[in-house]
């Protein structure tokens, strides 16, 4: 059955993880699926005021206006969200995390619609300890399915995942997963 999948590209640059966003997209739509993605570095999107009024108006479910208003809509229609990111210090881009402290407020206002999710991250290392804990948390907190991970290390250079055979099949095998149930 098609999904409709959101992905949510946390890095700055057209590297490893745009290549590995490319390949889970090419492998998502040959399977039916109908994906949109939003390149966070290219929107603007503040930080969380933790302010609590979220989630009152269900069409604008934060107090503030900004691009996340291009996202809230696609996220209440998708069945599936794909959080994509380089790791930096560690964990998931700054990009990233600001936008999913903003997707609070739709969780206020939306009860926690169940959804399903992927984390794509490349890296120079292999240190995704502590970004797979906070999206295995994340998950495991939102009662979403987690539909797998694919974790490229050893990307040293702009286009390393793009030349690594391994990893770009692995996210293009995780894309034509999603909807084989």
């Amino acid at each position: 059955m098609a999904k409709k999948i959101m992905i949510l590209n946390g890095s700055p640059r057209k590297g490893n993880t745009a290549a590995l966003i490319e390949a889970f997209t090419e492998g998502a739509r040959a399977a039916g699926n109908t994906v949109t993605r939003f390149d966070l570095h290219t929107m603007t999107i503040h930080p969380c005021r933790g302010c609590m009024a979220g989630g009152k108006d269900p069409k604008s479910p934060c107090t503030q206006k900004d691009d996340m208003d291009q996202i809230y809509p696609v996220y209440r229609e998708c069945d599936v969200v794909v959080f994509a990111s380089p790791l930096y210090f560690w964990t998931i881009s700054g990009q990233l995390k600001c936008a999913l402290d903003r997707m609070y407020a739709l969780e206020e206002s939306d009860g926690r619609p169940r959804k399903e999710a992927a984390l794509l991250m490349a890296a120079e290392g292999d240190a995704f300890e502590a970004a797979t804990d906070f999206y295995d948390f994340l998950i495991q907190k939102l009662k979403w399915k987690d539909l797998g991970k694919v974790l490229a290390s050893g990307a040293r250079t702009l286009h390393s995942v793009r030349e690594n055979p391994e990893q770009m099949s692995a996210a293009r095998k995780l894309g034509k997963t999603i909807g084989d149930e």
